[in-house]
């Protein structure tokens, strides 16, 4: 009778009703959240997906009142200020700053209002100098690159202070750790976004003006790419399934590690782009590699398959040609 009371509460726990709030949910991983809980629908969750309109949550007040309006039970916190490699260089104290701001006041109101929080970090946190691949243990063994330290160590406070409010106040915050990640709804910016939109965008205009396309640096450097409704997912998963401080990293497998040069040529393919593709090796190519190990992952969800690279890459280019004049470029 025990065993079958204890099933029981455990199947109805999975039905409890649940208020998901996910902020930056207008962005690239809360669309692809919001694609991927439409597909299947569960009866007992209510999502909402705030954007920078909905709230500005660098300000104490705002940040609360949104909290107060949707009283949620469980919070994805996606919003930050992000940027690709140059960006990243050029603006170290904002990119510290207002991540800080933000992370701080939505701890504080998931705190007050007794939430499951998942907020999402990057492997930019990882060390400059360190052993490959690179795991959850690593985080803090030494600094991040300098080319995005402001913005790296605003991550890493967040796995500080989950430890931090799980010790003091028993609260069940943990945090994400996705690799290079890319999709429909992207930032195509191409001065400060990043690699894959950047490559989309540029090559789109490449085609059109029938000019030839630049990549910024040699094309060498090395990265795992996670497609963005695979990582919405997992991170939905993570949500439900995974109640542990410590964070834990999203990735597809060490193996699935490519190029710059390599997605280069998948874009220009996707694109049906056949003109010259030039390496302008006086642009910085920041990290050469940074290898993360899913094993974690694997051992907790061993049957999760992850999108090829070419598939992806090939769905976000068509979704950026279909979207061109409404796209954030």
């Amino acid at each position: 009778l025990h065993i079958i009371f204890i099933f029981i509460f455990v199947k109805m726990s999975n039905f409890e009703p649940m208020r998901v709030l996910v902020t930056g949910g207008t962005g690239l991983v809360g669309k692809a959240i919001e694609h991927v809980v439409n597909l299947e629908p569960r009866s007992n969750e209510t999502w909402f997906f705030a954007g920078s309109k909905d709230g500005d949550l660098r300000v104490k007040e705002q940040c609360k009142a949104l909290f107060d309006l949707h009283k949620p039970t469980h919070v994805i916190h996606l919003a930050a200020l992000v940027g690709g490699l140059f960006k990243n260089l050029k603006y170290k104290v904002e990119m510290y700053r207002e991540n800080i701001l933000m992370n701080d006041n939505v701890m504080e109101c998931a705190k007050e209002h007794n939430v499951k929080l998942v907020s999402c970090l990057s492997t930019c946190v990882f060390p400059d100098k360190t052993t490959y691949p690179i795991d959850e243990t690593m985080v803090h063994n030494g600094p991040p690159h300098d080319s995005n330290c402001g913005y790296a160590y605003s991550k890493r406070m967040i796995d500080v202070m989950n430890r931090c409010y799980a010790e003091e106040y028993g609260c069940n915050f943990t945090s994400i750790i996705p690799t290079n990640i890319f999709g429909p709804h992207d930032n195509f910016e191409i001065a400060g976004g990043h690699v894959i939109p950047g490559l989309i965008h540029k090559t789109y205009l490449a085609k059109r003006d029938n000019t030839d396309l630049t990549i910024w640096g040699t094309g060498k450097p090395l990265r795992q790419f996670i497609f963005s409704h695979d990582l919405a997912r997992l991170t939905v998963w993570v949500m439900r399934e995974y109640h542990s401080h410590e964070p834990i990293i999203l990735s597809v497998d060490e193996e699935a590690e490519v190029s710059i040069a390599d997605v280069a040529y998948h874009v220009a393919k996707a694109m049906n782009f056949t003109g010259n593709i030039i390496f302008d090796t006086s642009k910085s190519d920041g990290q050469y590699k940074k290898t993360a190990s899913n094993k974690k992952l694997k051992e907790l969800y061993p049957d999760f398959k992850f999108t090829p690279i070419e598939e992806g890459i090939k769905q976000s280019c068509d979704w950026f040609v279909e979207n061109y004049e409404s796209a954030r470029k």
